[in-house]
């Protein structure tokens, strides 16, 4: 055991959690091992990107996966939590050119071998940045074990699946269509496009039929892409246009003959009916000339500049083509209307360019069959969805799904393990570098350039990070790995991705739920961003409140899967919160200097059996709420008892028993309650705030070494008493009761009041006087008298009324009453002013046709206000009368 101490007189967090953080860490208290006498737990961390700081959705993604780790470390399981990094390809290789080109260097002007070189230095230099900064926010992750997407065990991972989906015939070079960004030159995942409401136009143009005098008239948002057009579609039924399926109109501008063709996915409801069809350059356009056969015409070009198919428009900027095209258009009188509209443009979230869908050979992935067991193990349950509506997302994606396309134009990533053989074409694919081509023995070999898509290598997470392809020990029991905790914002692209990979490579799901969290926004509702600059940077809320303030504001309020505003008032309000335990602590500390658990008798009173009671259930419930990932709730529920139950209630009442006014044994049962109450409590608010809660724990008595390595409270049923908190709970209110009048009648709370009590029967007033000490305690009451159905109510008295029970404080010897009920009339002339001149304003016509509603409803409010203050008033001045 672990001698007691005392603790500061105030909470300084920067002096606690580095001390305690590093303790934790170089004790080794974040590295489990395999044992079989425990159960495992597993959580792999969302690789964050490596050239990345903390950001508010980081904290609160780490802090939900720390406070399911911790919970689990106390509960006895052998509980791992993997840190890693994402080599995040576009992103470091931008930052790592434009650090560059500072110094008027390209990365052409270096090479390949030399520019990656740079980019691992830089790596080396900075890359180790967010995982400081998580450490600040009190990740207990098993640092020893961290990964990154291209370390050497990784990289071997991903080898090895490209090898095998290229063998199974999974994985295929062709030409589909793709995000391309023209800046960044490099095909970008869905993920990476973001889409940004803009104001533009729709064009619509009149199509000529063939040999006949009929137009059809299609309409766009993209005219430059017309001239790219390989058909126009309608819909089967569509009446209007029956006659015309299987002939051909005219493209204006380049007289290309192109076919009607009759499609389901046409919309005859939107627009004219008739829709432009250009494969080349629009996702679902390229869908529907698979199904018809229909050539790609390549009108734009991978610089964004037109190509020699677009005719005359040829090197001009897209842009550019389309305010020349649609002066030409309607010169021709074939642009029929402009209409205004807004649209969300695709934009790189790199360097905001707007994307082009583009048809462009690259590698692939054949998603069907990958996708129908990652399909059934959602529905057949052996994966779980917290909360369970975020499966329909999953599995609306899965079964809608596209081939996926891997292969990225950068120089930063896992390169494809592909050759070509300059002499016979033959392709390789292989682990190891080949030295010659097996088909025809020939030594020219060159290397696909392209690397793979960085959610390549995230979606072998949850195995490569514990060893695969090799069978270690880590692999073989910490997976599956038990819960997956992350945003909803990547399901499709990651989440999908990592439920494949792991069915298909290692037989098994990669976890067993997936706990989804919202997003945080600003105060207003509103996404953080630089642009609105409306971010928060959560080290500097660290520093200026400390991490265990932050991270129980993030949980508290939040259910899972809703997003979550950030209000400033709410971190004022858990630093309150912070202090309060701080200085209950402090008091508690204080009165055990004496104290040795075990040595003494103990015999419980009243308020003993309620607040351990109310502990136990409180056990109960935050195990209930943390199974069902209720976190919010659970923190909420370690609010409500340690503030409002233990703080305000049991500490007040515990007091006089620790002066040394009452028995040895009253003491001593006071001392163990509080360590047991404040011990327990630390430990389940453990996982929220772990830094002050070790501060805490390590000065009350105890025989762990940590806090982080001690046990879970256990639920003692045989405490949990429904009557004694019944019985209890109905003292609060009376004691509750005297204290609203005291505050009323604007008694002194030094100054002793009288409390008559009328019970209804004898089994109440026996209660009562078992709890007459409580009330005189805490509602300053000499003497307190108590009844049952008193014949006549005390004169000049004010009341309150509890269930059964009728509370009476005479008010003759506490105010002085004309001095009271002359400060009542003033304030009930006041009061009657103010009502005046806010009716007066609701009544006038002028005022309510101009003012804002929100100013009417203000005054409004007002009125109620003042009307429930007025009525108080008079009740009062009539029991003084």
């Amino acid at each position: 055991m672990t001698e007691q101490k005392n603790i500061s007189t105030t909470y300084n967090p920067s002096e606690v959690e580095t001390k305690w953080y590093e303790h934790w860490e170089n004790s080794g208290y974040f590295t489990p091992s395999p044992d079989e006498t425990k159960k495992p737990y597993t959580i792999v961390m969302p690789p964050p990107n490596v050239t990345g700081s903390l950001h508010l959705g980081h904290a609160l993604d780490n802090t939900l996966q720390d406070i399911l780790i911790r919970w689990k470390r106390l509960q006895g399981y052998s509980a791992l939590w993997v840190p890693g990094t994402d080599h995040a390809g576009i992103a470091t290789q931008a930052r790592v050119e434009e650090n560059l080109s500072q110094e008027g260097i390209s990365k052409y002007d270096l090479g390949r071998e030399k520019f990656l070189d740079k980019v691992w230095d830089w790596k080396e230099q900075y890359g180790g940045r967010i995982t400081r900064q998580l450490r600040l926010l009190g990740a207990s992750c098993d640092w020893s074990r961290e990964r990154f997407t291209m370390d050497e065990g990784c990289s071997d991972a991903v080898l090895e699946v490209f090898v095998q989906l290229y063998k199974k015939g999974l994985i295929y070079r062709g030409n589909r269509i793709i995000n391309w960004c023209p800046k960044c030159q490099t095909t970008i995942s869905d993920i990476e496009v973001e889409h940004k409401d803009s104001e533009g136009s729709i064009y619509h143009m009149a199509y000529p039929v063939k040999d006949s005098d009929e137009t059809i008239v299609v309409a766009t948002t993209r005219p430059e892409t017309m001239l790219g057009d390989t058909a126009v579609a309608v819909h089967p039924e569509d009446e209007r246009y029956k006659h015309l399926v299987g002939k051909t109109v005219i493209l204006p501008i380049v007289d290309r003959e192109i076919p009607i063709i009759a499609d389901d996915y046409v919309d005859p409801e939107f627009g004219t009916g008739a829709v432009k069809i250009t494969p080349a350059h629009d996702v679902n356009d390229f869908e529907m000339g698979e199904r018809h056969k229909l050539p790609h015409v390549v009108v734009i070009g991978k610089d964004a500049i037109m190509t020699e198919e677009a005719g005359i428009y040829q090197g001009m900027d897209r842009y550019q083509c389309r305010q020349q095209l649609v002066d030409d258009l309607k010169a021709q009188g074939i642009l029929t209307d402009v209409e205004s509209h807004e649209n969300a443009v695709g934009q790189c979230y790199r360097c905001d360019t707007v994307i082009e869908p583009l048809v462009s050979q690259q590698w692939f992935v054949d998603m069907k069959p990958l996708a129908e067991p990652a399909i059934k193990a959602v529905e057949e349950g052996q994966i779980r969805f917290v909360p369970q509506r975020f499966s329909k997302t999953y599995l609306r994606w899965l079964e809608d799904i596209r081939d996926w396309c891997i292969s990225r134009q950068l120089w930063w990533g896992h390169r494809i393990p592909v050759w070509y053989c300059q002499e016979c074409g033959e392709i390789i694919c292989t682990k190891e570098d080949p030295n010659s081509c097996h088909k025809c023995q020939g030594d020219k070999l060159e290397q696909d350039p392209d690397v793979l898509d960085t959610w390549f290598s995230s979606g072998l997470w949850p195995f490569s990070t514990l060893g695969w392809p090799q069978n270690t020990e880590d692999l073989k029991y910490y997976y599956p790995t038990s819960a997956l905790v992350t945003g909803r914002d990547i399901i499709f692209f990651w989440v999908a991705r990592m439920i494949f990979t792991s069915l298909e490579f290692m037989d098994e799901e990669p976890f067993k739920e997936v706990f989804i969290h919202g997003l945080i926004l600003d105060s207003q509702g509103r996404k953080m961003s630089k642009s609105l600059g409306n971010g928060v940077d959560p080290i500097e809320i660290i520093e200026q409140y400390g991490a265990d303030t932050l991270r129980f504001m993030l949980i508290t309020g939040n259910t899972p899967g809703n997003d979550i505003r950030f209000h400033f008032e709410r971190l004022e309000a858990t630093r309150n919160f912070a202090n309060k335990i701080w200085n209950a602590s402090r008091f508690v500390l204080m009165n055990l200097a004496d104290y040795e658990p075990g040595k003494g008798q103990v015999e419980y009173q009243l308020a003993d059996k309620w607040v351990l009671s109310k502990y136990n259930q409180t056990i109960a419930e935050v195990n209930r709420l943390m199974d069902n990932y209720e976190l919010g709730e659970a923190g909420r529920t370690l609010y409500d008892f340690i503030w409002n139950q233990f703080c305000d209630w049991y500490i007040e009442l515990a007091k006089p028993r620790l002066y040394g006014h009452q028995t040895e044994v009253s003491k001593y049962t006071a001392q163990s309650v509080l360590h047991q109450v404040l011990s327990g409590t630390m430990t389940l608010l453990h996982p929220f705030m772990p830094f002050i809660t070790e501060e805490i724990w390590q000065c009350l008595p105890h025989e762990e070494e940590s806090i982080m390595i001690s046990n879970w409270p256990q639920v003692d049923s045989n405490k949990i008493d429904a009557q004694i908190e019944t019985q209890m709970e109905m003292l609060m209110e009376v004691i509750k009761g005297v204290r609203n009048i005291r505050g009323e009648m604007n008694v002194p709370p030094s100054k002793k009041a009288e409390i008559i009590i009328d019970a209804a029967d004898e089994e109440l007033a026996t209660v009562l006087e078992q709890g007459k000490g409580y009330i005189e305690l805490l509602a300053n009451g000499e003497p307190v008298n108590i009844h049952v159905n008193l014949e006549s109510k005390p004169d000049k008295a004010a009341t309150a009324v509890v269930k059964g029970i009728e509370v009476f404080v005479p008010l003759m010897d506490l105010i002085d009453l004309d001095v009271e009920i002359s400060r009542l009339e003033k304030e009930k002339t006041n009061l009657n002013k103010e009502l005046k001149r806010v009716e007066g304003k609701l009544n006038n016509q002028g005022f309510l046709a101009k003012a804002p509603e929100a100013v009417v409803a203000k005054e409004q409010e007002k009125k109620k206000e003042y009307e429930q203050k007025l009525q108080a008033v008079l009740n009062r001045l009539e029991m003084l009368k």
